[in-house]
């Protein structure tokens, strides 16, 4: 058994009474404790890191009379360590050092150098560039409820403060699900108390979820008199974005990170798609968790990391707003069409630095000099780019819109131009990131501290001279400055009383001096050295705060430039597919409708494509009277494919997308919902069946006449009668309830009876013929049911052995004779011998003709041996008849 530690400070080292008190502050996160230069971890966080970072552990001293664990990681190479980390699931408290040891050391001779936490580090919560994906949002979510526990009412909200974007809604516990799929938050804060079992979520203070005083922390940071000016925001989604900021503020140390004003989202904004219908379609990432391989892996042509970013957000989020969409397709036929401006555009993209998130570093006070200079030449080139297009005639509605925050920025620019060298470092310890000619009083600091190099230069060379010592040097370190270094066979000259040199240190090889003149020019270098240091801290300063002035500018210019991107690169993509351009049709017309020629299925293509092997493409036309339709035909004959294909072309061309077909006419889509495949979910105790109807219910319960249904195979995980009924029912449900446009895909042949009685049932197969006994799979939706279902022949390209296949041959001609009698799908099956018995009679007869065939050797018959085998072939032939 374990053996709980005791971690009261009674009878502990002042150090570890210290470690403590930050332990207890720091709570369930590991505790990185600074010590020179290491971050070091005891007790139970150092066993939990030692087993994460697969580094060793080791003990420090006792505590409570046993050994104290330990382990550490460097300070230098930190973030890989917490990149990991957090990786994990873990989160950490940084606790750095407040004070120098000489400060420590003035208030008394044995006192502690000063810790503190000045930072936790959470998933969601990361802005630094080596800890965050640049092609995807890093989500912070907050949920919170009004009401009491019998109100099924919460608020939602999300910021990913690397870039500043902050929305929220109000929606039902029901809702949840799909919505927190589409924004895949990478950590979830709820109130203390409220238990929803999600995934990556953890408790937070309650106090901080108050709808009245987030009304007035939002207010204090936007500064704004009231929030009208943003949205009617409901009570729970105050109470929501009150949590959120209150865990920013703690995770900060009270520094708040970059927010935008907070977007409303309202639940008809957008394309409702449910979780298991964005898994099942394989979005933003495959089942396995892989981008490569989904639909946004397939469209992405984005040149950075931004747009790579919006376009996960805009197929996350199809819209629902028509002109909306049109504006984004407006905008992406402008670079389809011109295919110049399109490669001039994604050039310079390319070149361009990721200023959203630079600005969230700056923001969080963990930015640097080179993020400035990330922004300087990011928006310096915005400014160029908006000179280009603007010159363009007959501009789309969306560019136009666009533009304008490309520019605005000169002044800042032109500044950060002067201030900052070409290349600014991410550390600001040696200086050297302010451009000569900006302060003439910190060139004169570097021009004082250049020369006193160069005279201790002209000192050493002057020592040398002196001693005749040529080995002599002047080094310098952290320790002991500058002083001269001999080798040690020379000392003893600088050793004697008149020599002029004071001794320092002696090491194996070498003794260290010191010496009057020396000390006076090292004391000038390093005065003017800290001074320059100095001054360029406090220039720093001030770019970052005239930088943070404009914040809310930058920002739009980095979301106007991810736009111009992901437009581009749609229009890439449709230039290299030949992908169409959408039309939609007006909400007031014949109804829903959607009509698609020649549709493929993006994903499918390209993994065909790398084969050599073309994609055979469908058509598919749902209207009035014939919105549903019933899809039969063999396994692998490309009916899940078509039905996805179908699916993924609504969220592309409500997305603002080209979309892979010949051509594309549809009414707006309002709740998009998929039945493909399921698997156990072993965790909730649900069966594959039992996932199936619970999706299965949800469709019934919630697509309406504008939603598209695509529904595969319900009711196969239960006894073939318990199955055909459950599909026959939902087939009708669907038809007479629901009436949305569907697409179903069965094996039961019976459910083709329904369209004698269903008006807007039509049905169609995916063909298949038989060739000298082999199965080939067309891949061609036709009309009208399929002949039978192939099920044997499928088995026997899959390889079932030859007598599982005779076998299974037996018992469905017996099925079909019962059923053709009796009308029972199991008549006919109770004379049939027990499987292992007639094994034996199914296994195919030795055949000598084809075994005399195998053992010619064409290549080696003189003619005359040629006719002589014939001959015994023919022989054989003949008695293979007779027998």
């Amino acid at each position: 058994m374990a053996r709980t530690i005791d971690t009261s400070t009674q009878q502990a080292t002042p150090m570890m009474a210290q470690y403590l008190a930050l332990k207890a502050e720091a709570q369930d996160c590991l505790l990185f404790y600074r010590m020179g230069d290491f971050f070091e971890l005891f007790f139970e966080d150092a066993k939990a890191a030692a087993a994460t970072l697969d580094i060793a552990l080791t003990s420090r001293g006792e505590h409570g009379g046993a050994p104290i664990p330990m382990c550490g990681v460097p300070v230098h190479s930190a973030e890989s360590y917490l990149a990991r980390l957090i990786k994990a699931g873990h989160r950490v408290a940084i606790a750095e050092q407040t004070e120098t040891p000489a400060e420590a050391k003035a208030r008394g001779s044995k006192s502690l150098v000063a810790r503190a936490i000045v930072r936790y580090v959470t998933a969601g919560t990361l802005t630094e560039e080596t800890l965050l994906d640049s092609r995807r949002d890093n989500m912070l979510a907050a949920l919170a409820q009004v009401g009491g526990e019998e109100a099924d009412e919460y608020g939602l909200a999300a910021a990913d403060i690397s870039t500043g974007r902050f929305e929220t809604l109000t929606l039902r516990a029901a809702d949840l699900p799909a919505e927190l799929a589409r924004l895949r938050p990478s950590e979830i804060v709820l109130p203390d108390g409220l238990d929803l079992e999600l995934p990556d979520s953890h408790p937070f203070d309650r106090a901080a979820f108050s709808s009245s005083r987030a009304e007035a922390a939002l207010k204090r940071i936007f500064g704004v008199a009231t929030l009208d000016g943003f949205g009617q925001f409901s009570r729970a989604e105050l109470a929501a974005m009150g949590g959120l900021l209150g865990y920013l503020d703690h995770a900060g140390k009270g520094t708040l990170p970059f927010l935008a004003p907070p977007v409303r989202k309202t639940s008809g904004a957008h394309v409702a798609i449910d979780a298991a219908t964005r898994e099942s379609l394989e979005i933003t990432a495959t089942m396995s968790g892989t981008r490569a391989g989904s639909l946004l892996g397939a469209v992405d042509r984005t040149v950075t990391g931004a747009g790579a970013r919006l376009l996960a957000q805009d197929l996350s989020a199809p819209l629902m707003d028509q002109p909306a969409i049109e504006a984004r397709l407006g905008l992406v036929q402008l670079f389809h069409d011109d295919a110049m401006l399109r490669d001039q555009l994604r050039v310079t993209l390319r070149a361009l630095p990721d200023i959203g998130r630079a600005l969230g570093r700056l923001a969080m006070g963990r930015g640097s000099p080179r993020d400035l200079g990330q922004l300087r030449d990011g928006l310096g080139e915005a400014r160029l780019l908006r000179e280009r297009l603007g010159r363009l005639p007959d501009q789309p509605l969306l560019l136009a819109q666009l533009l304008p925050s490309l520019d605005g920025h000169g002044a800042l620019v032109d500044s950060l131009s002067r201030a900052l060298v070409p290349s600014p470092p991410t550390e600001t310890a040696n200086g050297g990131y302010i451009a000569d000619g900006y302060d003439a009083a910190l060139d004169e600091l570097r021009r004082l501290a250049g020369d006193g190099r160069r005279a201790i230069a002209a000192l050493e060379a002057k020592y040398r001279e002196q001693t005749g010592i040529a080995s002599l040097k002047i080094r310098h370190n952290g320790v002991l400055g500058y002083h001269v270094e001999v080798p040690a066979r020379a000392a003893d000259q600088l050793m004697q009383p008149d020599s002029g040199f004071t001794h320092r240190q002696t090491l194996a090889g070498v003794v260290r001096f010191n010496s009057v003149d020396l000390h006076e020019q090292a004391s000038r270098v390093a005065q003017a050295g800290a001074h320059a240091l100095v001054a360029e801290a406090a220039h720093l300063e001030e770019l970052i705060e005239s930088t943070l002035a404009r914040k809310a500018e930058i920002a739009r210019a980095a979301d106007a430039l991810a736009r111009l991107d992901v437009a581009a690169a749609l229009a890439e993509r449709a230039a290299e597919g030949g992908w169409q351009r959408p039309h939609f049709l007006p909400e007031d017309g014949e109804g829903p409708c959607l009509e698609i020629t020649g549709g493929r299925h993006p994903v499918v293509e390209d993994a065909l494509r790398r084969d050599g092997q073309p994609f055979v493409a469908n058509d598919c036309r749902l209207g009035a009277s014939d919105r549903l339709w019933l899809v039969t035909g063999p396994n692998m004959g490309g009916k899940s494919t078509f039905l996805r294909q179908n699916a993924i072309i609504v969220i592309l061309a409500q997305a603002g997308a080209y979309v892979p077909a010949q051509s594309a006419t549809l009414t707006l889509v309002d709740r998009l919902f998929s039945r493909v495949g399921a698997s156990d979910n072993l965790a909730k105790g649900r069966s594959t069946f039992m996932v199936e109807m619970v999706e299965t219910a949800a469709i019934l319960a919630q697509a309406t006449e504008r939603s598209f249904v695509i529904l595969d195979e319900v009711g196969r995980g239960t006894s073939t009668y318990d199955g055909l009924a459950l599909a026959w029912a939902v087939v009708e449900a669907v038809h007479e309830v629901n009436r949305c446009r569907c697409l179903f895909a069965t094996h039961y042949h019976e459910l083709t009876r329904l369209a004698e009685t269903l008006s807007s049932l039509s049905l169609h197969h995916v063909r298949a013929r038989e060739w000298k006994g082999d199965l080939v799979l067309l891949h061609e939706v036709a009309e009208g049911p399929a002949d039978r279902s192939y099920g044997l022949a499928v088995a026997r390209l899959a390889g079932l052995p030859p007598a599982v296949l005779k076998r299974a041959k037996d018992v469905l001609s017996r099925l079909e004779a019962g059923k053709a009698k009796t009308g029972g799908i199991a008549a006919g099956l109770d004379d049939l011998p027990l499987f292992a018995a007639a094994v034996a009679q199914v296994e195919e007869k030795a055949d000598p003709l084809r075994a005399a065939l195998d053992g010619i050797d064409a290549d080696a018959l003189s003619p005359r041996e040629a006719l002589d085998q014939l001959y015994r072939l023919k022989q054989l032939a003949a008695a293979g008849r007779d027998g």
